[in-house]
């Protein structure tokens, strides 16, 4: 049960900030470019390419460049760690209140029956 992922706190850590996160929510639509990536955050280019180095770097996008424009990309796989890592909390969460609940109607039964615990 307890995989490791590789940088996974580092994704966690590239997503924890605002403007990161609003450009991953737009790439979440398709490829963008450097300016149609910091457009709607009112961002100079240089301040957003500083947050897409971190987004490149930890993995969650890819860019490739034709000519001038440097166009970015969602690394989906990168992003499925995340998905991965949760639904293994929500197991183990739900292992957990499987066995409260099967504690709770064995307390029950025994109170009904007048048994002490």
């Amino acid at each position: 049960m307890n995989i490791y992922y590789p940088n996974l706190e580092n994704v966690f850590h590239a997503l924890s900030d605002r403007s990161r996160l609003l450009m991953v929510e737009r790439l979440s639509f398709g490829p963008a470019s450097v300016k149609e990536l910091a457009k709607p955050l009112d961002m100079v280019l240089p301040s957003a390419l500083k947050h897409l180095k971190v987004l490149e770097e930890t993995g969650i996008v890819f860019s490739n460049k034709v000519g001038r424009v440097r166009t970015y990309e969602l690394n989906l796989s990168q992003l499925n760690q995340i998905d991965i890592w949760i639904e293994e909390r929500k197991k183990s969460w739900n292992h957990s209140f499987d066995r409260l609940e099967s504690f709770l109607l064995e307390s029950e039964d025994i109170n009904l029956k007048g048994e002490s615990i």
